[in-house]
């Protein structure tokens, strides 16, 4: 099979097996024109210029031996993917996610790890990184010591007055702390998860790691901000102990051994000592210790079970009580539309934004190369005043 390159008239084919395996691994394979072109048969050759200028891929390549072009990608993705274990780290969770389903997020930010680093000299090692390397003497030892190192308090999540407060002041640690947050954006991300149902990944820097918290719905029947917050805890703890790779949880169920990660999170949003003080025992317990400590309710039973506060009959009944509640609650109606700055800034992070816009005032990076690395071209150049009133 061949796709035929329309140039001055005439028709140059390349085969499709080339078109597919360059696009297939770059951001552009996301767009209309490639989908097009693969309908069709054909594609102009401005357009396929445009393809590969938006995936970063020389264009002769189009026009090389398959054998080459497949040689040239796996080196490119062993290069890009060296910052990501291939295997899902599951947590209470049967699910597996493959690395194929968000490959171009992977990449993505490693690009922005790479581009930070090109061009911000200020950055030191990263202090969070294999802080918990060692396990501690216990699992409150090893929360302790973690939330220490980020700089994070009991007492100021829980004087937070919504969960969205909560995540937000974890997220700001986080970035003062030369970890990299970005958070899923559809159309905005050089991949759609529409798919795809995994709770966020690690990507590996010694410097700046980056954390993935992914969006949608996980199918465990959970309010969205304590889930997330829960989620930013225990990917935050895979840091800590040096784990890199994309990771599902389910946190609708007790049936699995959750692991030590798990407890760490637990106890850095629900510390032992306290939790076993208010002693949460019925259905509405657990919803006061959800909003005492900024979690789902479902975090709060799985975290009196672990202490043996209620057993694990209890639990799994109380898991399918908040299941249903969860149900049976009235759908939001159409969301308000993201604006493009706030878009992109909740997908590269304030702190990556922050820094680049740096570079760009001391001239380090052009207006244009900042539109395309960093914003992905949904902003343009006449917008990035845009984005730093975000930021403000």
């Amino acid at each position: 099979m061949a796709i035929e390159v329309l140039l001055d008239g005439d028709a140059v084919p390349i085969e499709e097996a080339v078109f597919r395996e360059l696009l297939d691994n770059s951001v552009a394979g996301t767009y209309k024109g490639f989908e097009k072109a693969l309908g069709s048969g054909r594609i102009k050759f401005q357009d396929l210029l445009w393809l590969a200028d938006k995936g970063e891929i020389p264009y002769s390549l189009f026009f090389a031996p398959y054998e080459l072009v497949q040689d040239q990608v796996k080196k490119k993705s062993e290069k890009l993917l060296a910052g990501l274990s291939k295997d899902t780290f599951s947590i209470g969770s049967r699910s597996k996610v493959h690395l194929r389903d968000v490959e171009l997020i992977v990449k993505d930010l490693i690009r922005k790890q790479e581009l930070v680093r090109k061009h911000d000299k200020s950055l030191q090692r990263n202090k969070i990184v294999g802080v918990l390397r060692d396990a501690g003497s216990s699992v409150e030892a090893d929360a302790g010591r973690l939330m220490s190192a980020i700089g994070l308090t009991h007492e100021s999540l829980r004087a937070c007055r919504t969960k969205d407060k909560a995540l937000e002041m974890m997220i700001e640690r986080l970035e003062a702390n030369q970890v990299l947050v970005s958070r899923s954006v559809q159309h905005y991300m050089p991949q759609r998860l529409t798919h795809v149902q995994f709770s966020g990944l690690t990507i590996r820097d010694n410097k700046v790691p980056y954390i993935f918290l992914a969006g949608g719905d996980h199918r465990d029947d959970q309010e969205t901000a304590g889930r997330t917050i829960f989620t930013l805890a225990l990917l935050t703890v895979l840091i800590a102990r040096r784990i890199f790779a994309p990771m599902t949880w389910d946190g609708g169920t007790a049936a699995l051994e959750p692991g030590r990660e798990y407890d760490i999170a637990g106890a850095m949003l629900m510390p032992g000592e306290r939790f076993l003080a208010l002693g949460p025992r019925s259905l509405n317990d657990m919803h006061n210790a959800s909003e005492t400590f900024k979690v789902t309710p479902s975090a709060a039973t799985v975290r009196a079970m672990r202490l043996g506060i209620i057993n694990p009959a209890t639990a799994n009944e109380y898991l399918g009580e908040f299941r249903e509640e969860f149900r049976s609650r009235p759908k939001g109606g159409p969301r308000n539309q993201i604006r493009p700055e706030n878009a992109v800034n909740k997908y590269n992070g304030r702190e990556l934004n922050r820094r680049m816009l740096d570079a760009l005032d001391e001239r380090s990076i052009s207006p244009g190369e900042f539109c395309r690395a960093v914003c992905l071209n949904h902003l343009k150049p006449s917008q990035i005043d845009d984005l730093r009133r975000v930021l403000r």
